[in-house]
């Protein structure tokens, strides 16, 4: 297994631009696989839940340049902890978290960055800003000055083809260059954090700067006796 996850995290790096971040989602992924990640070269981290997150950094605190990043659902009452836990969160899907976190980040003196979540497409399945939404919150986000929002992440609904998931994304990044083009002074959208296991390289075609990466990385993971492919 050792050296199975270096050898997949050399040919994903092969099929990677060099201006794309790799982020490794290690959600039930073990310690020590998150090790022999590291070796190969992994410096980002992509968990989902706040507990199992500070558990692994406990045990990881020889290893102080790994950079963490929240990319599963938060809460409102586990803010406080994810704005101390990780540098980065990526599911920053509604404008009362956004200030709830801007209002925490001030009182913590830090400056978390951010994406925004956002629904391209309607899917029950997911959260985030409708496109609508998300433009009518630009003036309330653009004052959450204790946040660096550094631009969108997206997931496609899990019943599209290739060339619907390639829209998707490429309607995530034209979301981006729209927001970019008012020249809002909070927010930058140079981050795309979008593309998975199965849909990375469209994801990467469409211009994502950020992939997320799990099962490709470590295979798929049991959670209560049953297997899962997810990210």
């Amino acid at each position: 297994m050792t050296n199975q996850i270096a050898e997949r995290i050399a040919l994903i790096r092969q099929q990677l631009p060099a201006t794309v971040r790799l982020i490794a989602v290690t959600k039930q992924v073990s310690v020590e696989a998150m090790r022999v990640a590291y070796q190969a070269g992994i410096r980002d981290f992509g968990e989902s839940r706040i507990q199992e997150a500070a558990s692994k950094q406990q045990q990881l605190q020889d290893l102080p340049d790994i950079t963490w990043h929240l990319i599963g659902s938060l809460q409102s009452n586990k803010a406080k902890r994810a704005i101390e836990l990780f540098q980065w969160i990526h599911s920053l899907d509604s404008l009362k978290l956004a200030q709830r976190l801007d209002r925490l980040a001030q009182e913590l003196c830090c400056r978390p960055q951010v994406c925004l979540q956002v629904k391209i497409l309607s899917d029950p399945n997911k959260s985030g800003w409708t496109i609508p939404d998300l433009l009518a919150s630009l003036p309330e986000l653009n004052r959450c000055h204790n946040l660096q929002i550094e631009g969108l992440m997206a997931i496609p609904p899990l019943d599209l083809n290739d060339a619907e998931i390639l829209n998707f994304f490429e309607q995530t990044r034209d979301l981006a260059d729209k927001i970019r083009q008012q020249h809002w002074s909070n927010l930058q959208m140079h981050q795309l954090s979008m593309g998975m296991s199965d849909d990375y390289q469209l994801a990467v075609q469409a211009g994502a700067t950020m992939v997320r990466l799990g099962r490709i990385i470590f295979g798929d993971r049991v959670y209560q006796g049953a297997v899962t492919s997810d990210q």
